[in-house]
């Protein structure tokens, strides 16, 4: 079984950054999608990012478009969510998801495997 962990989050001042990771492990494919995904109290999860196995196609929510990069260690494992600019309704806990493909995945209900996400708390 594949095992998505997160880690980074934490309680960070508005304007600080954050670095998010995602380490996949029992991988039994050789390319997978990833995508970070965020839920905030009483609102539906959302897409944050998603990148394809390459990294040559990237997706951003247009809420956080220009302060969040999401980039990948396929030696590794490993994706990264480099968060800065931060505000407070970036609060929430954020996902990382993965699927066995080498495309963009953009639509949630795609993902097969999911961390159990890490929280991130913007606030003075």
């Amino acid at each position: 079984q594949v095992q998505v962990v997160e880690s980074g989050g934490g309680l960070v001042h508005p304007g600080g950054s954050l670095r998010l990771s995602c380490v996949v492990s029992r991988r039994t494919h050789s390319t997978y999608a990833m995508g970070w995904f965020r839920q905030a109290p009483g609102r539906e999860r959302e897409l944050v990012a998603a990148m394809s196995w390459g990294g040559v196609q990237k997706y951003y929510a247009d809420s956080v478009k220009g302060r969040f990069t999401i980039s990948r260690d396929n030696a590794k494992n490993t994706v990264y969510l480099q968060m800065n600019s931060l505000k407070p309704e970036d609060t929430a806990k954020y996902y990382c998801a993965t699927r066995a493909a080498s495309g963009l995945i953009t639509w949630e209900r795609l993902y097969e495997y999911w961390g159990q996400g890490t929280q991130v708390t913007v606030s003075s």
